[in-house]
C-alpha cells in the first residue's frame, strides 16, 4: 500500500478476491454478529437480450484497485463503512442453470435467514429477476406489506409474464404486488425510458398506486426533486426500505456492461449520490445491483467498478445513519 511497509504487500490485489473489498467470509450458518451481508445470486436465465449477468457477482467483487485488507474510509466522510457495519461475504448461492423456480427458492430462503438473523442482505445479482425473491425474502421477516421498495431502472419490469412465464427480469415487480410482499402503493420508481412496457401495463401500475418517475420528468424537474419526493412516500407508513439498482438505469455511455442498454440515463454521479443519500435518510433493510454482463463490459471494466462502488455507497449512507443514531 501506500505506506510502503512490508506487512502491507500482502494486500496487493494480483491474485483472485476471496470476497467483497476483503471483508470476512461467513456461511449462512454463521451470522450471529454480522451488520450486513454480502451474497451473491449467479443467476441469468430470466434475461430476454444479452446475458452474462450470472457472470457478474465475481466481477463486481473483483472491481476493486484498493487491496484486500478491508479499509475502505469514504473521502467526503472519513468513514470506514465496512468496520461501522459489520459486513460480511457469505459468497455466491448455489443456484441451478436454467432451474428458474428452484432457483427462486433458494435466493428467497437465503435472503430470508439473512435478514432473520438481523443481517442486511445486499444481493449482487444476476439479472432483475432475482428482486421478486429478495425482496420476497426481507418481506418474511420485516412483514408482507411493510416494506417500501426504491427501484432504478430503465424499465418498468411489471409485465403480465415473461414469455408466457410468470417469471423472469420483465416481471419481478408484478410478481411482488400480487404476492403482496410490496404493495404497488410502496414503490417507486426512479429512470424509466424507452420504449416498454405499453400503455396497459402503465394502467395496472397506476390502479396499483406505484409511483413512476420517467427521466423526462427528472430533466424537467431535478432529479433532487424526485428523491425528495421519492424519501417521503417511503417513509410513509413502511417500517423498512429495499434499494433495487438495476445498472441499466445509468446511461449505457457510463455503464455498456448490461443486457437491455437503454440511452438517456443517470449519470453514475448521480446515482452514487442518490444511493448513499437513501441510504442515510431510510431505513435500508435490502438491497440488490441488478443486470451488470460482464461479457459487455469491455476491457475497461466500468460497469462492475460502478457497481462495486454502488454498494460502497449504499454502506456509507447506512454508516452514517448508524453513527447519527448512536450519538
Amino acid at each position: 500500500m501506500a505506506d510502503g511497509s512490508p506487512a502491507s504487500s500482502k494486500h496487493h490485489v494480483f491474485s483472485s478476491w476471496p470476497s467483497f473489498a476483503g471483508v470476512p467470509t461467513r456461511s449462512l450458518d454463521d451470522l450471529e454478529d454480522a451488520g450486513v451481508v454480502i451474497v451473491g445470486a449467479p443467476f441469468d436465465w430470466g434475461t430476454t437480450n444479452r446475458a452474462g449477468a450470472r457472470f457478474a457477482p465475481k466481477a463486481i467483487r473483483e472491481a476493486d484497485y484498493l487491496g484486500t485488507d478491508g479499509w475502505r474510509p469514504h473521502v467526503p466522510t472519513g468513514i470506514n463503512a465496512l468496520d461501522v457495519l459489520s459486513v460480511v461475504d457469505v459468497g455466491d448461492l448455489p443456484l441451478i442453470p436454467g432451474y428458474v423456480e428452484e432457483s427462486i427458492d433458494v435466493i428467497a430462503d437465503s435472503v430470508e435467514s439473512i435478514a432473520r438473523a438481523g443481517a442486511v442482505p445486499i444481493t449482487l445479482g444476476g439479472d432483475h429477476t432475482v428482486t421478486f425473491p429478495d425482496a420476497t425474502g426481507v418481506a418474511r421477516v420485516h412483514g408482507f406489506g411493510n416494506v417500501a421498495l426504491i427501484h432504478f431502472d430503465a424499465h418498468a419490469d411489471t409485465g403480465e409474464t415473461h414469455f408466457g412465464h410468470l417469471y423472469g427480469h420483465g416481471t419481478p415487480m408484478r410478481r411482488l404486488i400480487e404476492s403482496g410482499a410490496v404493495p404497488g402503493n410502496r414503490f417507486v420508481q426512479i429512470g424509466l425510458r424507452g420504449y416498454w412496457p405499453g400503455p396497459e401495463v402503465f394502467a395496472w401500475m397506476k390502479e396499483q398506486g406505484m409511483r413512476s418517475y420517467t427521466m423526462s420528468e427528472i430533466s424537467e424537474r431535478g432529479l433532487n426533486t424526485v428523491v425528495d419526493e421519492a424519501v417521503v412516500h417511503a417513509a410513509d407508513g413502511a417500517d423498512a426500505v429495499f434499494l433495487s439498482i438495476d445498472i441499466d438505469v445509468v446511461d449505457p455511455g457510463m455503464a455498456p456492461g448490461t443486457g437491455t442498454p437503454e440511452p438517456g440515463g443517470l449519470t453514475s454521479r448521480q446515482l452514487l449520490d442518490t444511493v448513499r443519500r437513501l441510504a442515510k435518510d431510510l431505513n435500508v433493510v435490502g438491497a440488490d445491483i441488478v443486470e451488470v454482463s460482464p461479457p459487455y463490459d469491455g476491457p475497461g471494466q466500468i460497469t462492475a467498478y460502478l457497481a462495486n462502488r454502488i454498494v460502497l455507497e449504499i454502506l456509507n449512507g447506512m454508516a452514517e445513519r448508524k453513527i447519527a443514531g448512536n450519538s
